[in-house]
């Protein structure tokens, strides 16, 4: 890391070397403003003079051809210095400062111009379009705890927007020290801001307000600053020792929260395969259970169907015996309707029969009736035990004559 401050200066030189010094610095430091030489001069004068006196010896001696021809000779070398000495050649990306008499007067841009009278003149050229890099390492910033830091390494590039404000109000040389204290009072403004544990932070971290802050002060001598970071920031060797031992202990517990992650992820892994296993099982289960409700259902549906088919052949059987049965009861009718039709025709010979049959069996009845015995008592009184007695002897017999009266029939 580099431990000084960039330089930045202004330099007097030829037309020549303007270029050089613009883009490559003088001795390692930078160099923005050039102030040219002027290479005028009135050597052209001496010229003019001569030029007027054999002018003069052509008007006065016998010399008078050749003393015109080198007086217009002279005079022609005259104007062709002039000429040469007049022409001014700005490089691209760079702005000449014009002045007469001392006061500036404008700006030159690029490319090629005359100045030929003699009190106007280029005072300096400035490189108006290069990024100028700027370093500054600050050395023992102190932090919010009042711990000094080795180093903070500030980096910026600015460009010179207006070169009649940069050369007339503060100058290359000047600008530097201006520069490198705006820089060192930002960095330790930051600095302080800032813990000592968390100093590494300042690394690339945000510098804007850092920039904005820089363009507020700089931006009257007509620089602005087009970019700005922190490349490196160094510790105390004390605390980069206590810093080695915490990111020690810091790369430990990595290690171990890695170590973790990895045993955490393997058992996630594990528990992933047993569910996907159990799913799979569970997924078998479930075929197995709708393999085993379908075929319930297809028992089911079938025991239903047999049920069906066996309700409707005991339907038909049913059917068919009441149909039977009614068939039986309209025939027994139809044969009782006939029979009654028969009786009906043959009742008078019924009747015949039945009047005979009677006459039979009255006869027969009468011929086996037993023959009363009347026992007669005295007038006037009432059953006596004589007859009572006889009554009952002769009861018995009468009624087994009786009984075997229907054989002997």
């Amino acid at each position: 890391m580099s431990r000084e401050f960039s330089k930045i200066k202004e330099s007097v030189a030829s037309w020549g070397d303007i270029r050089q010094l613009l883009r490559g610095g003088e001795q390692g430091q930078l160099v923005p403003v050039v102030i040219p030489k002027d290479r005028r001069g009135f050597a052209w004068m001496t010229l003019v003079f001569l030029a007027l006196y054999f002018a003069g010896m052509a008007v006065l001696t016998d010399f008078t051809v050749s003393a015109a021809l080198l007086a217009l000779l002279l005079l022609l070398l005259a104007l062709v210095t002039m000429w040469r000495k007049a022409i001014i050649e700005i490089e691209e990306g760079t702005t000449g400062v014009r002045s007469r008499w001392g006061a500036i007067t404008g700006t030159l841009p690029p490319g090629r111009h005359y100045l030929w009278l003699p009190w106007d003149r280029v005072d300096a050229v400035v490189d108006t379009s290069t990024e100028i890099p700027y370093s500054a390492p600050i050395v023992a910033c102190p932090t919010a705890e009042n711990v000094p830091l080795k180093s903070i390494e500030f980096f910026l590039k600015f460009r010179i927007v207006d070169p009649v404000a940069f050369h007339r109000t503060i100058g290359a040389g000047n600008f530097d020290l201006v520069l490198s204290s705006a820089v060192q009072d930002a960095i330790r403004q930051r600095s302080r801001r800032v813990n000592t544990e968390r100093a590494y932070d300042l690394r690339g971290s945000d510098v804007g307000d850092m920039q904005d802050a820089l363009n507020r002060q700089l931006g009257r001598y007509g620089v602005r600053i087009t970019g700005a970071n922190i490349p490196d920031v160094q510790l105390p060797d004390q605390y980069q020792q206590h810093l080695a031992t915490r990111e020690k202990v810091a790369k430990e517990l990595s290690a171990y929260e890695r170590e973790w992650e990895l045993t955490r992820k393997r058992r996630i892994d594990t528990l992933l395969m047993e569910i996907e296993r159990s799913k799979k099982t569970r997924d078998a289960r479930v075929v197995e259970v709708k393999a085993a409700y379908n075929t319930a259902r297809k028992d089911v549906a079938r025991m239903l169907e047999e049920q069906e088919t066996e309700a409707q052949r005991v339907t038909w059987e049913i059917e068919a015996r009441g149909r039977a049965e009614l068939t039986a009861a309209e025939n027994e009718a139809k044969a009782l309707r006939r029979l009654a039709e028969s009786y009906r025709d043959n009742r008078a010979v019924l009747q015949y029969e039945l009047a005979r049959r009677r006459l039979d069996v009255g006869a027969r009845l009468a011929e086996n009736a037993p023959q009363p015995l009347v026992v007669r008592t005295q007038q006037g009184q009432g059953d006596s035990a004589l007859s009572t007695l006889l009554l009952a002897q002769l009861l018995p017999r009468l009624s087994g004559q009786n009984g075997h009266s229907p054989s002997a029939q």
